[in-house]
């Protein structure tokens, strides 16, 4: 039996329990935040766990977590990093000839005249985007220069605070009535994919991030074979054992939007069959 540490006690936390355990793999939940860690007599020990699912989100905590286990990570913390980044992210993507939304990234502080040069490089709207949120959490849109604007000096401000630490954002082509893909890839394959769209009502009033966190509905689909190899083309240029990918699609175009490397596992019936099979392999191989 390998014992799994598990920092999220969430949806996936609680889906995998059972597949897992199924398969000989005890899943455990360590909760890393919100909580006081003696680092002196902490509440763990190395021998409690042989593997760990994905380094925490909060990478602080992660790190205290990390020494104090001592155990791999099926995604360790260099991984979810360079997911977090969605800069560096697009920049090597980009660089590799796979497709990307038109983006600008900015560091703070820039002056008006460059965001208004920035803002002049698109046709409006325009996606203004924090470089390292998770959830949509941040994510705005802007019709018009004055509204750019207000929204970067919003950002200005936040960033004045230096312990914010990432104090830079994107600039993105806003691609109206996009249908939004999380493709699972697990060790390089594909694994599954599920389309997330609002509800009606929701577009009706205005709406338009299609995060499953902010009431999109996620149904699994059967994603056409490009689509599947362009996704595992992005697992294997960033290296990232186990990644959720994002996808916009127009009808006239498909882009790579973000990635994630903590991403949500959804229901069982959505994915693969073979879904948990290789994912207790990926564990048991990182175990060894």
């Amino acid at each position: 039996m390998i014992d799994l540490a598990v920092a999220n006690e969430k949806q996936t936390f609680r889906r995998m329990q059972e597949p897992l355990a199924e398969r000989d793999i005890q899943v455990h939940h360590v909760p890393v935040r919100e909580r006081t860690v003696a680092l002196g007599d902490p509440p763990w020990s190395p021998d409690d766990y042989d593997v760990g699912f994905v380094y925490p989100g909060r990478l602080m905590e992660g790190g205290v977590a990390d020494a104090l286990l001592e155990i791999p990570w099926l995604n360790d913390h260099e991984t979810v990093l360079t997911s977090r980044n969605k800069a560096e992210v697009l920049a090597r993507l980009e660089r590799a000839a796979l497709p990307v939304p038109e983006s600008v990234y900015v560091s703070n502080d820039v002056g008006e005249a460059e965001l208004v040069e920035v803002f002049e490089r698109f046709e409006p709207p325009v996606v203004v985007k924090p470089n390292s949120t998770t959830r949509g959490v941040g994510v705005a849109k802007a019709h018009d220069l004055d509204s750019f604007l207000g929204i970067c000096d919003y950002l200005s401000l936040v960033h004045d605070y230096k312990a914010t630490g990432d104090q830079s954002f994107l600039v993105q082509e806003y691609l109206p009535n996009a249908t939004d893909y999380r493709v699972m890839v697990l060790e390089g394959e594909y694994v599954g994919a599920v389309e997330r769209r609002l509800p009606d009502d929701a577009v009706r009033e205005g709406q338009w991030k299609h995060n499953v966190h902010r009431g999109a509905e996620a149904t699994g689909i059967d994603l056409p074979e490009p689509w599947r190899d362009l996704a595992e083309s992005v697992a294997a240029e960033l290296e990232i054992p186990f990644l959720g990918v994002d996808l916009l699609e127009t009808g006239e175009k498909l882009v790579i939007n973000e990635t994630n490397a903590r991403p949500t596992i959804d229901e069982e019936t959505k994915y693969e069959p073979e879904f948990y099979d290789r994912l207790a392999a990926a564990i048991r191989d990182v175990a060894d």
